[in-house]
């Protein structure tokens, strides 16, 4: 059983409140979304494990039981070719839940025209695979926002 907890502080909003079709269709996978908190700051790894991906507006990590849990800053983000994104781990680095990933500012993404919203996607996993799937109210990052077994 993985307990994947959240990498924001914000609200949760699940994947249909997500305003991008492959993320609210849950293509990726399922999972849960955060409205992350307007402030600068870091988003932290959701689990422990290995940094399988990394790009500024995504990460991947992948924990010992083999499960992929994808963080996505923002949506369309990656048309911000990394600016106001600050990675602060490497791709292959072992990473502990909770620790700093990546540092950026949600506001400074909404100013530019893009949703800060974050998807917090279970890769390659099936939606009975997830339980207590969090999708409304406030959550602190570190906190459950679904287990998967």
């Amino acid at each position: 059983m993985t307990n994947v907890t959240s990498p924001l502080s914000g609200r949760a909003i699940g994947l249909a409140g997500v305003p991008d079709p492959v993320f609210s269709g849950a293509m990726v996978g399922p999972g849960t979304a955060i409205d992350p908190v307007r402030e600068p700051g870091a988003a932290v790894s959701p689990i422990d494990g290995t940094i399988v991906s990394m790009h500024p507006h995504a990460f991947v990590v992948v924990d010992d039981e083999g499960h992929g849990v994808l963080t996505h800053l923002g949506i369309d983000t990656v048309q911000l070719n990394g600016a106001g994104f600050e990675l602060l781990v490497q791709k292959g680095d072992t990473v502990k839940r909770g620790q700093p990933v990546v540092r950026w500012d949600p506001a400074a993404v909404e100013a530019g025209g893009k949703s800060p919203i974050c998807p917090v996607v279970a890769l390659e996993a099936t939606v009975d695979a997830l339980q207590d799937v969090l999708e409304t109210g406030e959550v602190k990052a570190g906190e459950t926002l679904f287990s998967w077994s």
